[in-house]
């Protein structure tokens, strides 16, 4: 697989990094009379990893989803940049929700079209008239911020090729790239590697935190191996049956933690 490499300027200059961009308190979902989130509390700061560790079950997923409105939490605050989302509507929302982009587990890229397309969509939110729908009129300059997305995440050279002619991991690095060109600056990544062999894995992770640390942008990832997150992550949440079991440090993650977020009697499967 083709090293990543990446300029070290940032795309889009942000805050200082450490400066918190998200807040959520006491966040419940339920479905169906089962409690999935139980009072979730944890901050999002710009230039840091968080990442979500748990059994099946346990939230982690959900957690994202309601930050994304695509569930909607029975309670709970979700601030952005000091604004509560629940009080906006229409397109205030829509702008404001435009500033956090998501990298989900099943990789969403169109096949037949190429890289460089499916990063320009990233852009969709922003443009008007035939540019927002066809990618025969994307911008010159649309185009070449993505080709920099791209160059960012180690693409540039699969630039043309067929979204569906590309390994999982090249893919996800393309999806990542989108999210660039969205100009988020939050950037979720629910189970990004799941589907992924070991080294693709590693190669997004650390793409993921580097993207972190270089471009001040807040990251949060649902996994499933704890050992990514150590070598990845900044700061770790916890969650056992929809609860905050730990919140900290990466280097509180130890092995006797770890049997706590997955013993089996403890988590829904």
């Amino acid at each position: 697989m083709t090293a990543l490499r990446m300029p070290h300027r940032a795309l889009h200059p942000a805050a200082p990094a450490g400066e918190e961009i998200m807040q959520v308190r006491n966040l419940t979902k339920s479905f169906g009379g089962r409690t999935v989130l139980d009072g979730v509390d944890f901050t999002l700061a710009r230039g840091s990893m968080l990442a979500f560790l748990g059994a099946n079950g346990s939230g982690k997923s959900t957690t994202l989803k309601c930050i994304m409105g695509l569930e909607t939490p029975e309670a709970g605050s979700i601030k952005l940049d000091g604004t509560e989302l629940s009080t906006l509507r229409g397109t205030e929302l829509a702008r404001a929700r435009s500033s956090v982009a998501m990298v989900f587990q099943k990789i969403h890229l169109v096949p037949r079209r190429t890289a460089l397309e499916n990063v320009c969509a990233g852009a969709l939110g922003r443009l008007s008239g035939p540019a927002s729908v066809s990618p025969m009129f994307f911008p010159r300059g649309l185009k070449e911020e993505a080709m920099a997305a791209l160059a960012r995440v180690g693409m540039a050279d699969r630039a043309h090729e067929k979204a569906g002619r590309l390994s999982g991991g090249q893919a996800q690095r393309v999806a990542v790239a989108r999210a660039l060109c969205q100009r988020a600056s939050v950037l979720l990544a629910d189970e990004p590697v799941s589907a992924l062999d070991p080294r693709a894995a590693e190669e997004v992770m650390a793409l993921l935190a580097e993207l972190a640390h270089a471009e001040n942008l807040a990251v949060a990832a649902v996994l499933h191996q704890p050992d990514l997150a150590l070598r990845h992550a900044d700061n770790v949440i916890g969650l056992v049956n929809g609860r905050i079991e730990y919140s900290g440090d990466i280097s509180g993650l130890d092995a006797s933690m770890e049997s706590r977020l997955y013993t089996p009697n403890r988590a829904a499967a």
